[in-house]
């Protein structure tokens, strides 16, 4: 497997990450090749975040990115994601996401904090595409760590890649609302049902991770 970048690992950046019920189930399904398996609500996961100084890496310049796609169940493996889109300002996690097949765009995400009040911003183009708002405090009083299995479509082949992190979440927390904005842009297709069903979620100012984890072809 070819690869424009060796493995990169991230640490203590600043990350909103959570998941819902979609709008458009049949949409969310639509993207997952034939033969994989979804939940059965076709629940989505986003992730934005900001790198805020090179020196939180182990080679790339500071950065931000989102990624989102629906999760999955797998037999050999439990609970696995499908990489529906990536949007970042860096030149070097983009083309480490499109050489692993999946779509990879230039994008921008800012995340602002003012008191309690998150707001956190995608945009491609200098048009906006995800807006999400939250409360939240500055009390960390637990750890989640872990691997999470990334899967994309390379060619007629699927690959897999397990990604180790660590993420210091912060209580409370609450989504107040999430808006996606461009309705002609692919993400749309996975915004949340309304009202808003969250699943799960967190921020983490504090949060580790490598790009991409251990990789392999996979068999479904």
């Amino acid at each position: 497997m070819s690869e424009p970048v060796p493995p990169l690992l991230v640490v203590h950046c600043r990350m909103l990450h959570f998941g819902w019920v979609p709008a458009d189930p049949e949409a969310v399904a639509a993207m997952v090749p034939p033969g994989l398996r979804l939940p059965a609500n076709r629940q989505v996961f986003l992730q934005q975040y900001v790198v805020d100084d090179a020196a939180q890496t182990s080679g790339l310049d500071s950065y931000s990115a989102t990624g989102l796609g629906p999760d999955l169940d797998l037999a050999d493996s439990g609970r696995a994601r499908w990489y529906a889109q990536h949007l970042s300002s860096s030149p070097l996690t983009r083309a480490q996401a499109a050489v692993r097949g999946v779509p990879a765009g230039t994008g921008r995400t800012t995340i602002e904090i003012t008191g309690q009040a998150l707001v956190a911003v995608t945009e491609a183009d200098g048009v906006g595409l995800i807006r999400t708002t939250a409360r939240i405090g500055r009390n960390v009083t637990r750890v989640y760590r872990g691997h999470v299995r990334y899967l994309s479509r390379l060619g007629s082949q699927l690959t897999g890649a397990t990604c180790p992190y660590v993420f210091e979440p912060v209580t409370p927390f609450e989504i107040e609302s999430v808006e996606f904005l461009a309705p002609d842009h692919p993400v749309f297709a996975l915004r949340p049902a309304n009202p808003l069903e969250l699943l799960w979620g967190f921020y983490s100012p504090r949060s580790s991770f490598a790009l991409p984890g251990s990789e392999g072809w996979v068999r479904y």
